[in-house]
C-alpha cells in the first residue's frame, strides 16, 4: 500500500512516502542518507507518548542509535525561545553537517525543527516524519521552515528542504478527531485550489478517511502531496504559483492571530473558514455563483467542522481590526494584501486587486451572524 511521490528538485530533490507502517522500517529507508549510524530527533510530548519507541525500534533495526529531545505541544512552541532550545542541544549532541535531524511530529515540530536544521553550522540535512494529518499533506513538503513572531505566523523562517519525507499513515489513528479534521481542511483546500475532480472524491470519500479508512486515507494524502509536489517544483521560493497554497490562509492567519495562537483555534480550522470565506469574497466580486460557496460550505458541514466565525470560541475582533491583522500577512506585496480567489471549484488565482470594503462587507456579515 505504500506509495511514493517525487519532489523534482534537481540536487534537492528527494520522495515522499506515503503509507502505513513506515515507522517499523525507517531505519531501512533512512540508512541510505547517512554518513555514520546515528540521528538526532525532536519531537514534542504528545507524540514521544504515543510513537517515540515505535521510531526507536525502527532506527534500531538497521543499527542505527539515536537521542531524544522532546518538547512541549502546541503553537506556542513555534517560538525564539524553543528555536535556541533546539539549536543549543543539537550543537551539545556535536550534531554536525553530514549528520541526520529528525523532525518528528506535527506542523509545529516540522517548522521548528525545519529551521534549527537551517540554520545549524549553515545548513544540516533533516527528515520529516510527520506525525499529523495536516503535517502529512501539507507542512512537511516544500521545505518551507520557521517560528512565529509576535508581529504575525511564520514571518521568521527559511527555505530548507528536508532530505526525505516519511508520511506514517497508521499514525493517524491516534490524531484525536479535531486534529485529524483540522488537517482535512488542508486536504479539502487542494481539491479547491486545482483539482475538482479530488475535491468531488472527497465529497463521496472524506468521511470515510475520518472514520478510518486506510485507503481513502492514502489516497487523500498522496493526491495532496502530488499537488504541493507539482507547485513547488513550479516555484519553490514563492515567487508566483506557489502562492496558490495560501488559498483561506489570509483569513485564516488573521483568526489565529486575534485568537493568540491558542486551542480556540487549530490552523486547519482556520484553514478551512478561510477558504469558505475566499469563496464567499469571490462570489461577491461575480467572480464565480453563490452555489460554489455553498457547496465548500456543505461539504465542511457534511465533515464536522468548522466553517463559520460563530464556530470559533469566545470574542472576535471586529470586522476592521481583522482586516488590520491581515496587513501583517507575510503576502502582503507593496502594502497591498494578495489574496487567493477562485472562479469555481478547482480554479483558483493569485490577485492583489480587491477591495478593502468587499472585504470588509464579507466580514462584518460573517460577525453579524455571529452576533445573530
Amino acid at each position: 500500500m505504500t506509495e511514493t511521490v517525487h519532489v523534482a528538485l534537481g540536487d534537492q530533490a528527494y520522495d515522499v512516502v506515503v503509507g502505513p507502517d513506515l515507522l517499523t522500517d525507517v531505519g531501512a529507508r533512512i540508512a541510505p542518507l547517512l554518513s555514520r549510524p546515528r540521528v538526532a530527533v525532536v519531537t514534542d510530548e504528545n507524540v514521544a507518548r504515543h510513537h517515540l519507541n515505535a521510531l526507536r525500534d525502527g532506527l534500531e533495526k538497521a543499527g542505527i542509535s539515536m537521542v531524544s529531545l522532546v518538547l512541549p505541544p502546541g503553537e506556542a512552541t513555534k517560538r525564539w525561545s524553543e528555536l535556541e532550545r533546539v539549536v543549543e542541544w543539537l550543537l551539545s549532541e556535536k550534531i554536525e553537517r553530514r549528520d541526520m535531524v529528525i523532525a518528528f511530529g506535527g506542523g509545529v515540530i516540522g517548522d521548528l525543527v525545519g529551521f534549527a536544521a537551517a540554520i545549524l553550522r549553515r545548513g544540516v540535512r533533516f527528515v520529516q516524519v510527520p506525525t499529523s494529518l495536516l503535517a502529512q499533506v501539507d507542512s512537511s513538503v516544500g521545505g518551507k521552515t520557521g517560528i512565529n513572531s509576535t508581529h504575525g505566523k511564520n514571518l521568521i523562517g527559511a527555505f530548507h528542504q528536508p532530505s526525505l519525507v516519511l508520511a506514517d499513515t497508521e499514525v493517524l489513528g491516534t490524531l484525536p478527531p479535531r486534529d485529524y479534521l483540522a488537517g482535512y481542511g488542508e486536504v479539502v483546500k487542494y481539491g479547491l485550489l486545482g483539482d475538482a475532480d479530488f475535491f468531488q472524491w472527497l465529497e463521496t470519500h472524506g468521511p470515510k478517511s475520518a472514520a478510518g479508512d486506510m485507503t481513502a486515507r492514502i489516497r487523500a494524502v498522496r493526491r495532496s502531496v502530488e499537488m504541493k509536489a507539482e507547485i513547488v517544483v513550479r516555484d519553490e521560493t514563492e515567487q508566483g504559483d506557489r502562492a496558490l497554497l495560501n488559498l483561506g490562509h489570509t483569513f485564516c492567519h488573521a483568526l489565529e492571530a486575534a485568537t493568540g495562537y491558542s486551542d480556540r483555534l487549530l490552523h486547519g480550522e482556520g484553514v478551512a473558514i478561510g477558504c469558505a470565506l475566499a469563496f464567499e469574497l469571490s462570489a461577491r466580486l461575480d467572480l464565480c455563483s453563490q452555489e460554489e460557496p455553498s457547496r465548500v460550505r456543505g461539504h465542511l458541514r457534511d465533515m464536522n467542522m468548522k466553517v463559520d466565525l460563530a464556530d470559533i470560541e469566545g470574542e472576535l475582533p471586529d470586522a476592521e481590526a481583522l482586516l488590520a491583522l491581515m496587513g501583517q500577512d507575510k503576502k502582503v506585496v507593496d502594502g497591498k494584501l494578495r489574496f487567493i480567489l477562485v472562479r469555481g471549484i478547482g480554479q483558483a488565482f493569485v490577485t492583489s486587486d480587491v477591495p478593502p470594503d468587499t472585504v470588509l462587507e464579507v466580514l462584518r456579515d460573517a460577525l453579524g451572524e455571529r452576533r445573530g
